[in-house]
């Protein structure tokens, strides 16, 4: 009975140990942000609703992450004078300073690698969202069937939104904690390899 009891624990461990390894770690996908004074802030709409007034700066990021609290920020100078400093205004049309973060060699998909980062000023009609700014000035855009934007003057080549394993996830700009101390699977085996020194010496006392 008690081999049973640690072979089944011994399963139960293994089990236990690839759902912790199979969970979800987040989302290769373009994030879409505002600009708010010095500070970026996540988009409450998607680009294809939101409709920027003139004078206003919109960014881009490509990267891996789980949500919009972990979502990296566009890098580079984000200042509307700045971007849009060679496009005079026009009657009857709005400029919209957009930074294109393409992301880092450690987020591309396998086999790409990212552009550098780079500014756009879109001159475009007043009542036009963000998504037709964009078109403006960074084709050749991609979307997938759900019009989730997939790519940004044609990167990725691939993909679109795929969720990533943790073993996947990249760690750049993060402590890599992998190193600090035993994983669950030298724990569970330690456990495993206890529990049978236990059984056998509890049957030898048995048949002594």
């Amino acid at each position: 009975m008690i081999r049973r009891a640690v072979l089944l624990l011994l399963a139960s461990l293994v089990l236990w140990a690839g759902a912790g390894q199979a969970q979800a770690a987040g989302y290769r996908y373009w994030s879409f942000w505002d600009r708010d004074g010095d500070r970026w802030v996540y988009a409450t709409q998607g680009p294809s609703t939101a409709r920027p007034s003139d004078g206003d700066v919109q960014g881009f990021r490509f990267s891996v992450s789980e949500d919009s609290g972990d979502a990296a920020r566009p890098r580079g100078e984000a200042d509307f004078r700045t971007i849009c400093a060679k496009t005079p205004a026009r009657d009857g049309r709005k400029r919209v300073a957009l930074l294109l973060d393409f992301g880092t060699t450690t987020d591309a998909p396998s086999g790409e690698t990212p552009p550098a980062p780079r500014t756009a000023c879109a001159q475009v009609s007043p009542d036009a969202t963000t998504a037709e700014a964009l078109a403006a000035v960074a084709k050749p855009l991609r979307y997938d069937t759900s019009a989730l934007l997939c790519a940004i003057s044609g990167y990725p080549e691939k993909g679109c939104g795929e969720q990533m394993s943790k073993q996947q996830k990249p760690t750049a700009g993060k402590k890599n904690t992998s190193g600090d101390g035993p994983s669950l699977g030298l724990v569970a085996g330690i456990a495993v390899v206890a529990l049978l020194g236990a059984a056998a010496i509890w049957q030898v006392r048995r048949r002594a």
